[in-house]
């Protein structure tokens, strides 16, 4: 990111990279507590991801935007979990996606602010 907003994007770019990188841990090892190994490599997370990945680089408004777009798909995929785990009386994993689906959903409407 470039331009007169740069340590502040930066910041919360770093902010929301930590946050995402710690979550993912956690989940990992809810699905190793389930006797299951955790897609590894960057291949499995393409194939099982409902994210995008970006190719370019685009200014920070699209950066924004697309930053939403993947906070609303994880948002939709933690509500998916959250009813499988209900289902299968799984309450830590149900546990799980809701911090999950409490964190995206709230990181999405800081963003949609930022874009006002």
């Amino acid at each position: 990111v470039t331009g007169p907003m740069f340590n502040s994007l930066h910041t919360m770019f770093m902010t929301q990279y930590t946050e995402l990188w710690t979550a993912l841990d956690v989940i990992a090892e809810r699905i190793r507590a389930l006797d299951h190994f955790a897609p590894a490599s960057g291949a499995q997370f393409a194939k099982l991801s409902s994210v995008q990945e970006e190719t370019g680089v685009p200014e920070w408004r699209g950066m924004v935007e697309q930053l939403v777009e993947g906070h609303d798909a994880c948002a939709k995929t933690a509500r998916k979990v959250f009813d499988l785990a209900d289902d299968a009386n799984d309450q830590p994993t149900a546990d799980l996606m809701t911090a999950r689906l409490n964190a995206h959903e709230k990181t999405a409407w800081m963003l949609r602010a930022l874009l006002k």
